[in-house]
């Protein structure tokens, strides 16, 4: 769940309030060492973190590679301190501020790696190719985001907020930005990106929370971050507090009903 990395996004899209996101980071993280375990490594690669956070998840690749170095990336400045922060003195790791439509690398890496990213990123066909590009020919992707049907229970929840009197003249014009892509469409543009070797799929990850406090607090740092932007300051945890209410309302378990789209690709040309 980083920001968006897309060209087009504001300055003020673009930030994250990082100390927040590593408090409650723990669904993002717990996915990321999940899917880090399909990803072989001899550990002596060159790894390009795409949309590293605070570096918690980067964290657990460093144990891949003792031999190995990562680039970490990620758009938000205040991710970026963080991040730097964290592996300040660690020779393996450079963390640097990039948009990923514009990645550039000194020389073409082994792999990119990324968790809970892309779907921040609405042109995946650029995306793609630009990550192709930074990738040695055999070189692979492993890469996890929210994928088609992805927080849909949030969504209905967030779009009956957004149409009450008080909040919706902050949402005339309203377009959401992210992109939760399906597994066939993915594994087309990937294809046409120049990889083969192309795996996709879904999976569900429904995550429980403790209390309608705790999921307003991830709200307001991780799912509606845009949301709120458009909001003033006074009524931006309200809204939160009533997407969450909204939420709490449904039988069963307090829970966001994460979908993940998963991708593993090689770059053509070995």
């Amino acid at each position: 769940m980083r920001d968006v990395k897309d060209g087009g996004a504001s300055r003020a899209e673009r930030e994250w309030n990082a100390e927040a996101y590593e408090e409650l980071a723990d669904p993002m993280t717990r996915w990321g060492a999940a899917f880090l375990g399909r990803l072989e490594l001899a550990g002596d690669e060159v790894v390009v973190d795409a949309g590293c956070g605070t570096g918690r998840v980067t964290e657990l690749l460093l144990r891949r590679l003792p031999r190995g170095r990562v680039i970490a990336v990620d758009a938000s400045q205040t991710m970026v301190e963080a991040a730097r922060r964290r592996f300040a003195g660690d020779s393996r790791v450079r963390v640097v501020r990039q948009d990923l439509l514009r990645l550039e690398v000194e020389e073409p890496v082994d792999v990119v790696f990324s968790t809970a990213t892309f779907h921040w990123i609405p042109d995946h066909d650029a995306l793609f190719r630009r990550l192709a590009a930074a990738l040695r020919p055999g070189g692979r992707l492993a890469a996890q985001c929210g994928g088609d049907g992805n927080v849909s229970r949030v969504r209905e929840a967030t779009r009956r907020v957004m149409g009450e009197e008080r909040f919706a003249p902050f949402f005339e014009g309203w377009e959401d930005n992210k992109l939760y892509a399906d597994a066939g469409g993915t594994r087309r543009r990937l294809e046409e990106a120049g990889f083969e070797r192309v795996e996709t799929w879904l999976h569900e990850e429904p995550t429980t929370f403790r209390s309608v406090e705790h999921l307003t607090r991830y709200l307001e740092a991780i799912i509606l971050r845009g949301h709120l932007l458009r909001l003033p300051e006074a009524e931006r945890r309200p809204f939160a507090r009533a997407v969450a209410e909204k939420i709490a309302a449904h039988d069963g378990p307090l829970l966001v009903d994460y979908v993940r789209l998963n991708m593993l690709a090689v770059r053509a040309g070995e």
